[in-house]
């Protein structure tokens, strides 16, 4: 156990499986800036509307994230939150990590 609310294999699993989740996380804001620029709108409405997804998106824990052992737990719930992941990918997660996860989104 750790005081951060998950253990060392927890960590590597998560250096390990970020990449990748990623990648799907960008994969479908592309679609959908895809979507977008296929409207029927005017060319600079579509423009401006791009611009500000990005700009909002690129902040996403799920497109860059600052990689440190103390934010894991933030940075997967944040992961949840954007939609980049869900509880099910926690699987191979210890158990301790998903009872600190799952803190987060008590009603």
């Amino acid at each position: 156990m750790t005081n951060y609310g998950f253990t060392k294999k927890d960590w590597t699993l998560f250096r390990e499986k970020l990449p990748g989740w990623q990648e799907a996380y960008m994969d479908k804001l592309n679609k959908e800036y895809i979507e977008l620029l296929s409207s029927q709108e005017t060319p600079a409405h579509k423009f401006w509307a791009l611009e500000k997804r990005i700009l909002r998106d690129k902040n996403d824990t799920g497109v860059q994230l600052v990689m440190k052992r103390s934010n894991c737990i933030f940075n997967i719930v944040s992961l949840i939150n954007e939609g980049a992941i869900t509880m099910a990918d926690l699987d191979d997660f210890s158990d301790e990590l998903k009872e600190s996860i799952s803190r987060f989104f008590l009603d």
